[in-house]
């Protein structure tokens, strides 16, 4: 990975602070899909959930203008308060509420490139933790923002 990818995948501030900071035209969320759902197993595992259980899954483009540059996904049990916070959020980011939180924990970042053709480059995801509430994240960097920002590939 080069050293301006590194920037962006293992960076553990607000990625949409972040992504702001960078883009040339205006910043926004696009909402894809949100509902209850079942988990890929996976990512219930990540969050310590049975494989047949159900959570909120929320999918949204991270916009440069109309350029879509992060494609992400949250996950969150159904049975806290944090849930109805993330069902709320719309087309809102997620990190500026999520980095508000002044006991926010987050845990390691996984980080695994995407295979050549696909509509990413890198994806990362780490769990995050707030009171009694966990949330796991999932961020596809796409190479629409790789050409934008100018960063080579992997």
């Amino acid at each position: 990975m080069t050293a301006a990818w590194w920037q962006w995948v293992a960076s553990t501030d607000s990625l949409t602070a972040r992504l702001i900071a960078a883009s040339e035209r205006p910043f926004r969320v696009r909402l894809v899909h949100q509902g209850i759902e079942r988990p890929r197993r996976d990512e219930a595992q990540a969050l310590g959930l049975p494989p047949t259980a159900v959570a909120w899954i929320r999918e949204v483009t991270l916009m440069s203008g109309e350029r879509p540059w992060v494609a992400a996904r949250s996950i969150a049990p159904l049975d806290r308060i944090g849930c109805r916070r993330l069902r709320t959020l719309g087309e809102r980011s997620l990190g500026s509420w999520l980095f508000a939180q002044p006991d926010l924990e987050r845990d390691p970042i996984e980080i695994a490139p995407l295979s050549p053709g696909g509509e990413g480059v890198w994806l990362r995801r780490s769990r995050f933790r707030h009171g009694g509430f966990q949330l796991l994240v999932q961020e596809c960097f796409l190479h629409e923002m790789a050409e934008d920002l100018g960063l080579a590939s992997p």
